[in-house]
């Protein structure tokens, strides 16, 4: 069976896309945020589809405490997202925004009223805007919750060790230094994908 290999990179690949394409990789999976340095741009979007790379979108929230996961934040973030898809990237409609669920979140059902926010948020959008599916990227107990809530549509493991089979994307072990343009190496996260697994991944025009 086919798996295809991506990378999960918090920092700009434009310059890159050339070379991962070269090293076999298929996806790459980036970041809204409301850091500049680590969201996605369209240049950066275009760049990655002109070298063959389809993207992942990914919300991400680093040290994010148990007090941030709540209704509020998730119509908040899910808001933002959208937006940034949507008003920036032209992302297209049946594509994903995965949004991240650490352990603490699970703690007192905190990640389900997070991510009923999220889904608030993206039903606001009116019937002629693009309508986009809302990923979950977590353990596998909480991705299971929220797919079984309703609340996702495609989910993200994080590395448990427990079995991929029924997620359309997997975190793998190790992170990996790539060789990139003039003797430099990026360090980047491991993913992968089964085609038979649609995981909402995009290109641009």
């Amino acid at each position: 069976m086919t798996v295809l290999t991506g990378v999960k990179a918090p920092f700009e690949l434009t310059q890159y896309a050339i070379a991962i394409k070269q090293q076999g990789i298929d996806f790459a999976m980036r970041h809204y945020s409301h850091q500049a340095g680590k969201s996605l741009s369209l240049a950066e979007a275009r760049a990655l589809t002109d070298a063959g790379i389809q993207i992942g979108a990914l919300w991400e929230m680093p040290d994010a405490h148990l007090s941030y996961f709540s209704r509020a934040q998730g119509l908040a973030d899910g808001a933002a997202a959208y937006l940034m898809a949507q008003s920036v990237i032209a992302q297209p409609s049946g594509s994903a925004i995965y949004f991240a669920a650490p352990d603490v979140a699970w703690i007192d059902g905190a990640v389900t009223r997070y991510f009923e926010g999220v889904n608030q948020a993206f039903h606001a959008a009116g019937p002629t805007e693009r309508q986009y599916q809302v990923g979950v990227f977590g353990a596998s107990a909480c991705c299971e919750a929220i797919m079984a809530r309703g609340l996702a549509n495609v989910a993200w493991l994080a590395n448990d060790g427990t079995s991929a089979a029924g997620y359309q994307l997997r975190q793998l072990n190790d992170a990996a230094t790539l060789p990139v343009d003039d003797g430099q190496r990026i360090s980047v996260g491991m993913v992968c994908n089964s085609p038979d697994h649609p995981a909402g991944l995009f290109r641009v025009l």
